[in-house]
């Protein structure tokens, strides 16, 4: 393997993003790089994302609030590309209070993000039940939220922290809302919907400031700052599978957008990528296993979403669409995750290639019927049936394993920084 100078955080400013369909092991991966840095600041997504981490015997998923609030002293924010559930943020903040584990103080809004509000809820179940190809949504309010916020009839946070008009705000949206749910013939119960959404407003002020301007101060402090993304770059709304895709921009240049710094800031960018390839919701998965294999694999990885319980679907590492995100990403390292769950098989596959309409191509397609139509053009590699969960370094990973993780750095044309052999936060190799 290329030899990797330094660490996996070589510059002050880190962005790790997803470079599959979501689902990749994010979470644990800023939770175990945390411990190095000042600052971890979410730039896009809402509560659609579940990051789960284990600490000691808990098990803690996260969808609002960055998984870095498992370190004490380091400031956690929630940039203005997030739409925030305000019941869903508490929520989350009361239970790691209950679990022992005191956020206060250390947590920030951007003032600019925008609100997710029960009649988005609506909206989104009420869009997806209309729909005659149905995208898969986790029903959490995202799509419509986001669609508010580029219609310019969105609410900030910023707007609820100025009583005197909120009220007129809010009643204007559900106004809208029940018009648009008309038309899709849907009749939800709104009633107490204003007052559902102001009713944590009050909690808002001790939380609420300006992400940017703390970002760019802590940089120009010297103090390290980690960018954490949501899904992953296939589920991207310009560069993903669209349609089957989420509602924000979930690439590494979204991160400085998200944030209110500028790109000239990032040093550096980490893909994490499962060993293996998963999705949850509809959409095209062209590695994907048959249904035998698909169902060892999903007990092995435990592979069912964290947002929604939902099996997610499995399928065999693909190299094409990790050189792409490796490209629109512009990565700089790969944090290969749940390497432990292959242990058990004989052979493994990698794809290399698409086989589309009798021509083999490398490209990651725009279009999503040729990706649906894609047939993948595999190359074989030997297992090595030994388990690596007790690997602490990468000359205690088997020979095989090793071949397998050399071989994805060549496809993906990246250095593999990090690889996770377990749950826990231990069970992280970091080259150095």
């Amino acid at each position: 393997m290329a030899s990797v100078h330094g660490s996996a955080l070589d510059g002050s400013c880190t962005v790790v993003v997803g470079c599959q369909w979501g689902d990749e092991g994010k979470g644990k991966i800023v939770d175990v790089l945390a411990g190095d840095v000042d600052v971890i600041a979410r730039y896009q997504g809402g509560a659609n994302a579940g990051h789960t981490v284990h600490v000691g015997d808990q098990h803690i998923v996260l969808h609002q609030v960055p998984s870095g609030v498992l370190h004490p002293r380091k400031r956690c924010l929630l940039g203005n590309g997030v739409v925030l559930d305000v019941a869903q943020f508490f929520g989350e903040l009361d239970d790691l209070a209950e679990r022992g584990i005191d956020p206060g103080g250390r947590i920030g809004i951007s003032t600019r993000a925008h609100i997710v509000f029960p009649y988005h809820k609506a909206l989104d179940l009420a869009a997806e039940d209309a729909a005659r190809d149905k995208i898969g949504t986790t029903g959490r309010g995202i799509g419509p939220a986001y669609e508010a916020k580029t219609g310019r009839r969105g609410l900030r946070v910023a707007d609820l922290l100025e009583r005197g008009s909120v009220v007129d705000k809010v009643i204007r949206g559900v106004e809208w809302a029940r018009a648009r749910l008309r038309e899709l013939r849907a009749d939800p119960d709104l009633a107490g919907t204003v007052e559902e959404a102001l009713k944590l407003s009050h909690r808002l002020p001790a939380v609420a400031t300006d992400v940017g301007d703390e970002i760019a101060r802590a940089l120009k402090e010297g103090k390290r700052v980690l960018l954490e993304g949501a899904q992953g770059t296939a589920l991207d709304v310009d560069h993903g599978s669209y349609p089957y895709v989420t509602s924000s921009n979930t690439t590494a240049g979204a991160a400085a957008v998200g944030t209110g710094i500028g790109p000239t800031a990032i040093d550096s960018v980490v893909g994490v990528v499962k060993a293996y390839t998963t999705r949850v919701g509809n959409g095209p998965l062209p590695t994907a296993f048959d249904d035998e294999m698909d169902k060892v694999v999903r007990e092995l990885g435990a592979e069912f979403g964290a947002t929604t319980g939902r099996p997610r679907r499995c399928g065999w590492f693909d190299a094409v669409l990790a050189s792409y995100s490796a490209r629109v990403n512009g990565l700089t390292g790969i944090a290969v995750t749940k390497l432990d769950v292959l242990d058990t098989l004989p052979e493994l596959k990698i794809a290399t290639g698409y086989r589309i309409e009798g021509l083999v191509q490398s490209l990651f397609p725009a279009g999503v019927r040729e990706l649906e139509g894609a047939e993948p053009v595999y190359e074989t590699l030997p297992g090595w049936q030994t388990p690596t969960t007790g690997a602490r370094a990468m000359s205690d990973l088997p020979a095989n394993a090793r071949a397998y993780l050399q071989r994805i750095e060549d496809l993906v044309e990246t250095p593999v920084v990090m690889v996770s052999v377990g749950t826990r936060r231990s069970q992280v190799i970091c080259r150095q």
